[in-house]
């Protein structure tokens, strides 16, 4: 095991306990001797983890202490490449900057042999098929989620019924092919799935359902596991 990956691992012990971990505790989970762990605990003290403690007692991490991004494994690095490579190539155009800047943060914090890993990777996120750019319209949808805002659309629906809803958006799916949105529809008084490609006009209201977001997520996805979609949008139901 390398000695990043070793100290990782180390804090994601001491993560887990609320009080002191002897070092002979820790030795034996990291698998390395009671010197090797005192060296460790003394390596992360000096990098900024506020970790209390001395050899003999024990020792405990306190909160609020965040990994630098060059502690990350080989596949976690991979796992991280291709999420945000599948996120820049199958999404919209909002999130794919998003995706691209996140990724260049983490570049320059990267020592250099990571770094050459990080460009190096061999796994790749292939195109999907895509509805028409959608990317204000999502955009503006993740807003009011994040807001807890209400917002009017205009939906065409399979049928090329045009209807004007006020909605509390909950979730967005993406899919290949298309992109579908949760939410709890005020004329249905009930959650409906909208296509964000048969949005033709999205704007938010002026109304709020601010505390109410997180338990409409609860509800849905509820609803969902009742019905066996696993959390997953529903096909479109206008």
């Amino acid at each position: 095991m390398a000695r990043s990956e070793r100290l990782l691992l180390l804090l994601q012990i001491l993560r887990r306990h609320r009080y002191p971990v002897s070092g002979h505790v820790l030795a034996h989970e990291t698998g390395v001797s009671l010197r090797t762990i005192y060296r460790d605990i003394t390596a992360l003290q000096s990098q900024g983890a506020d970790i209390r403690g001395e050899p003999g007692i024990g020792y405990v991490l306190k909160p609020g202490f965040t990994l630098p991004p060059l502690m990350f494994t080989e596949t976690e690095l991979e796992a991280l490449l291709l999420g945000l490579r599948w996120v820049s190539r199958r999404t919209d155009s909002g999130l794919s900057h998003a995706a691209a800047d996140v990724e260049s943060k983490i570049r320059a914090v990267l020592e250099h042999k990571r770094v050459e890993q990080f460009d190096n990777t061999a796994l790749f996120a292939g195109p999907g098929l895509s509805d028409d750019d959608d990317g204000n319209t999502a955009q503006t949808l993740r807003d009011a989620i994040r807001h807890e805002q209400k917002v009017i659309i205009d939906y065409t629906d399979a049928s090329q019924t045009l209807s004007q809803r006020l909605i509390r958006p909950v979730s967005i799916g993406y899919f290949d092919g298309f992109r579908i949105l949760a939410a709890w529809c005020e004329l249905r008084s009930d959650f409906r799935h909208f296509r964000l490609a048969r949005i033709s006009h999205c704007t938010t209201s002026t109304e709020f359902f601010t505390g109410q977001g997180g338990w409409l997520l609860s509800q849905w996805k509820i609803r969902n596991r009742e019905r066996g979609i696993n959390e997953q949008p529903l096909p479109h139901n206008p």
